[in-house]
């Protein structure tokens, strides 16, 4: 071979080339192609990837974020508001007894700064039911009058639908 490709020297004459699989030359352009197109397919998969990671890790869709704000915003707790005092009763206790309490309801402040009107009939109605016949030992224990006033508020506010914050006595005379 090498007398052909000398001859073909000399004379000026194109020799053709032999191309092997080993030379690469017809190979090149086809795996820059597969490069380029496998570099874009992993971009493409790398972004998809990100977004639903973004989607799941950020809480999903709009209308959850609202669901839980609204549940937020029920389970917040009231700010207190106006306190009206209520005129003080005399109870019948156990054993010949008297108890007189007086007691002051606490509004809870409504949306926008607002307070709910609120008429003491329910509460004095709750708070003589609880009490009769109660013994005065136990309202002497200031952990168990503790304890009764927190099941009178829990009582009253459910009465007044939420609409009262606490209570407070404002009398509390035993005899």
């Amino acid at each position: 071979m090498s007398t052909v490709t000398d001859r073909a020297l000399t004379k000026g004459a194109k020799v053709p080339q032999q191309r092997g699989a080993g030379d690469g030359v017809e190979e090149a352009a086809p795996k820059g192609k597969k490069k380029l197109l496998l570099v874009v397919v992993a971009v493409v998969v790398l972004l998809l990837g990100g977004g639903a990671a973004a989607f799941v890790l950020l809480g999903g869709s709009g209308e959850a974020t609202a669901e839980e704000a609204a549940t937020a915003e029920e389970h917040a707790e009231p700010e207190p508001g106006e306190v009206l005092a209520l005129e003080p009763v005399t109870i019948n206790l156990a054993d010949g007894h008297y108890l007189q309490v007086g007691i002051a309801l606490q509004a809870a402040l409504e949306e926008g700064g607002g307070h709910g009107e609120l008429e003491g009939s329910k509460a004095l109605d709750i708070l003589i039911a609880d009490l009769t016949g109660k013994e005065m030992t136990e309202l002497q224990d200031p952990a168990k009058r503790a304890e009764v006033k927190a099941h009178l508020v829990e009582e009253i506010a459910h009465a007044y639908h939420e609409a009262v914050y606490d209570i407070y006595f404002t009398t509390f005379v035993m005899q």
